[in-house]
């Protein structure tokens, strides 16, 4: 026995764990498990171990049953569970106590029929990542155990890998797609006897890579959290084409280097990706690892023009602008109606913000987080620049709600003038149900002390408003770190950051609202916050002039000077 655990495992310095042919001859071999880059905890081992399992914001104790006859308390805990991902932990504590409980885990998933039967297990991304799971975790489960094991895991593993197959017929578009397609890729890889298979695969990855991965490196859904996702499983596999010393695929090497600049352009200073299409908090244990292999390390580019982005940096301010159409509908099952909305930050605060998505139950605000009232940007009459799908059955059918209309031409141009950048854009999503174009401009001071922004209404050329209402509100989320007070004059709002730094929003010619609003991607769930609001009638005041100025007096010198300029006027 001792000496089948020595061959079983070999492990390589930081990348893939080459495995041991142990039954030279056969077909059902590992011969090497990829590198996992995901963080592990080792204190999470001693959890499992008592029986508590700890998933997207939920415990389960076993209390000596099997942790897989228990009712999942939400399906965001049983897809976590059933993906297996969790082996990383017990691998991470590496004690033969750790090791036995892995091995008693998975045989009794294996053990049991039932297992296999459960809905949420034969989902497409549930099997990938519990393949990738079970190669990965491999010299963890199969340390210090015997041949009957041995073959039982492999001819489990081999059962899985036969499903995951058969999904691709009935599997959504967009990163399931593409996780399944790594997690086949991987199977061809790390199993003995597939070189026959690897080519096929690899031509498979390539071309969903191709189809995916636009070439500005932004990923088709444009959700930012698809590069994370995506790029946490394709740098491994790269590794793992090397310790096989096969060359990979020209499509692997040119996406993940194209993805890996996307990472830089979405983020704000304090290191968080910015809020659109889905995107929740940022794992930061998984961002710092995939920089990590950024060779770069240079400034972020600014116009991502087939995502449909754009980025300003001026000193220590950075803005972030949705400035394209939705993605495609097969694609769009988490695309949210923010067209033109952007993201202001200064150094590591950030100031402006969409509410984006919790990381954990999605299903009960994607309602809300969808809609344009969610962004910081202009809302007609009440009603998204984006319409989804909401009859239950269609999105059953669907796999969810996509975009069934939106804003097909959007315009953005981009310019360098005496004092700063120009940015002008506009989307057509109100079009065809009002008549209306959303025209916004954003003009950044090239200290990035002052930024000046119009939001004007208006129907084409020789066109007219339809409907009798053209109210309108234009909406700035506040993250929750700011500090809001609402101005005497009522035409402004003081901004007062984590670092004590004060900004200053004006609207001149309207009066500011400060209502309340909700960021929904903090790491520890939503937060209530607050939101900047301007109302008006398009037939009335078709445009809103405004601006986000950068003070260098503390807050209380700052309201004193306001308060001087702009005394209230007195009742006659």
């Amino acid at each position: 026995m001792n000496r089948f655990a020595r061959n079983m495992l070999a492990r390589a310095s930081g990348g893939s764990v080459a495995l041991s042919r142990v039954w030279p001859g056969r077909t059902d071999r590992l011969i090497i498990a990829p590198h996992d880059l995901r963080t592990a905890d080792a204190t999470r081992a001693a959890e499992i171990y008592a029986g508590r399992f700890v998933f997207a914001g939920k415990i389960v104790n076993c209390h000596g049953r099997s942790i897989f006859d228990l009712d999942p308390p939400s399906e965001d805990w049983e897809v976590a569970l059933l993906g297996f991902g969790w082996l990383r932990h017990l691998r991470a504590a590496d004690t033969a106590l750790t090791r036995a409980n892995a091995r008693a885990l998975v045989e009794d998933w294996i053990s049991n029929p039932a297992n296999k039967r459960r809905p949420v297990a034969r989902r497409a991304d549930v099997l990938a990542r519990r393949v990738i799971s079970l190669l990965s975790q491999a010299p963890l489960v199969l340390n210090d155990t015997d041949n009957k094991f041995y073959r039982r895991y492999l001819r489990a593993l081999a059962r899985e890998i036969r499903f995951l197959r058969f999904a691709m017929v009935n599997i959504p578009d967009g990163v399931p797609k593409l996780q399944v397609q790594i997690a086949l890729c991987y199977t061809t890889l790390c199993l003995a006897n597939q070189a026959r298979h690897i080519r096929s695969a690899s031509k498979k990855l390539s071309d969903e890579l191709q189809r995916q991965i636009l070439p500005d490196g932004g990923h088709i859904s444009r959700n930012p959290g698809a590069l994370i996702e995506l790029l946490i499983d394709l740098l491994p596999l790269r590794q793992t084409f090397a310790a096989r010393n096969i060359a990979p695929p020209p499509a692997l090497l040119n996406a993940i280097d194209r993805m890996m600049p996307m990472l830089r352009f979405f983020r704000h200073g304090d290191g968080n990706f910015a809020l659109f299409n889905g995107m929740s908090a940022t794992p930061s244990d998984l961002l710092a690892t995939l920089l990590a292999y950024d060779d770069t390390h240079g400034a972020p580019m600014a116009n991502m023009p087939h995502t449909g982005f754009q980025r300003l940096d001026a000193g220590p301010t950075t803005l972030i602008i949705d400035t394209g159409p939705p993605p495609p509908p097969g694609v769009s099952h988490d695309a949210h109606a923010g067209c033109l909305s952007f993201e202001l930050s200064s150094g590591i605060s950030r100031i402006v913000t969409n509410c984006g998505m919790p990381t954990t139950g999605r299903d009960n605000w994607r309602p809300f987080a969808r809609g344009t009232a969610a962004h910081s940007t202009l809302t007609y009459h009440d009603t998204s620049s984006c319409q989804f799908v909401e009859m239950s059955a269609m999105k059953r059918l669907l796999h969810g709600a996509p975009v069934i209309s939106g804003p097909h031409e959007v315009e953005s141009y981009r310019e360098i003038v005496e004092g700063g950048t120009l940015l002008t854009t506009s989307h057509d999503g109100y079009l065809a149900k009002f008549g209306v174009i959303h025209r916004r401009v954003l003009m950044v001071a090239n200290d990035g002390a002052r930024i000046d922004g119009e939001d004007s209404l208006s129907p084409p050329q020789g066109a007219r408003l339809k409907g009798a209402d053209a109210d309108f509100a234009l909406r700035f989320h506040l993250h929750p770190a700011v500090k809001a007070s609402r101005l005497s004059d009522a035409r402004g709002v003081m901004l007062v950051l984590p670092n004590r730094d004060v900004w200053t929003f004006e609207a001149l010619d309207d009066k500011v609202d400060l209502e309340d609003s909700v960021f929904l991607a903090g790491n520890d769930g939503p937060r209530r916050t607050a939101q900047i609001v301007i109302r008006q009638d398009a037939r009335q005041a078709p445009s809103i002039r405004w601006s986000f100025v950068r003070s260098t007096a503390s807050p209380a010198v700052t309201n004193a000077r306001r308060n001087a300029r702009r005394e209230p006027e007195l009742p006659l």
